[in-house]
């Protein structure tokens, strides 16, 4: 059994037909029945039955099928990780935090050091990223939230701090100018929310249960899936928002709104950087993971 019979058996049960397998792998209509002929005598089995209208496949035909695709999956696997291995790549998920504002400060100095390293980088909610790791499309993940799983090794690389955001107005900066503001006051604004999902929104829950406070309590205005689009919402006057201060930094730097400093056993959270425990990293994923450890020295 070689890998082009299988080749051809799931061309033609994909395409039931002849022609039409023989045309998406550029080989003669012959070859194919050939292929087909060698599978069935070496499995003492008919996996296909041919009329002159149709190719109709057997139950055994149907068993050789997913497990052709199962052995031709398993293959490509292989060879893409080769080539990728020789490439030096990292494929690397990362929720929207560590996507939009820690790559690109750490990024261009690891690239300086190792510039034979590349990432294929794909952004995601935290959840989204955990999922991505376990059907093993990426090696790295960046996250904002920890998470609990045994096959995982969960490490938090960055202490963030969240904040309460609110536009630019003569009611917000009044508040502002007062020093201290309590957190029920601004509770009691129309509040725009991050998705299920993000590392974000886990901390903001949190902070509200912290406070006593329900979801069912606030005044929600709107809930958001991209972080970009809650600063431009809250510096529009839609409402106010609890986000990562790292988000908002320039922003307030540029009076495009203002930040509420949350009370202190409450403000901060850790990303983290997540990957599978039997995975054997490569030695350039190893120096990536050292690099960012040692960057922002936690």
């Amino acid at each position: 059994m070689e890998f082009k019979q299988l080749e051809s058996f799931v061309a033609l049960v994909q395409s039931r037909s002849f022609t039409k397998a023989a045309e998406r792998l550029y080989i003669s209509q012959p070859t194919i029945s050939t292929h087909i002929r060698m599978l069935e005598e070496e499995l003492h089995s008919s996996l296909i039955v041919r009329t002159t209208k149709s190719v109709e496949i057997t139950p055994r035909g149907w068993e050789l099928y997913e497990c052709a695709r199962n052995i031709l999956g398993l293959r490509d696997d292989l060879m893409k990780n080769w080539l990728e291995e020789e490439r030096k790549v990292i494929r690397l998920g990362a929720s929207t935090i560590p996507s939009a504002y820690i790559l690109p400060e750490i990024l261009p100095g690891f690239g300086e050091l190792y510039p034979d390293v590349y990432f294929v980088v794909s952004q995601s909610d935290s959840q989204g990223v955990v999922d991505g790791l376990q059907q093993g499309n990426f090696d790295v993940g960046l996250i904002g939230m920890p998470k609990d799983d045994e096959a995982m090794t969960c490490i938090p690389f960055y202490q963030d701090r969240m904040v309460f955001i609110t536009p630019v107005n003569d009611h917000f900066q009044k508040l502002k100018e007062q020093g201290t503001v309590s957190v029920e006051t601004l509770l009691k604004e129309p509040m725009i929310l991050r998705e299920n999902g993000s590392g974000s929104r886990k901390a903001v829950e949190r902070f509200f249960e912290s406070m006593g406070y329900q979801e069912s309590d606030l005044q929600i205005a709107a809930r958001i899936n991209d972080q970009e689009s809650i600063k431009n919402l809250v510096a529009g006057g839609l409402g106010v928002s609890v986000i990562s201060e790292k988000a908002v930094r320039h922003s307030v730097a540029e009076k495009r709104m203002l930040s509420f400093e949350l009370p202190e056993e409450v403000a901060g959270r850790y990303l983290y950087m997540i990957f599978h425990k039997k995975y054997i990293l490569k030695p350039y994923m190893k120096a990536f993971i050292d690099y960012l450890q040692e960057y922002y020295l936690v």
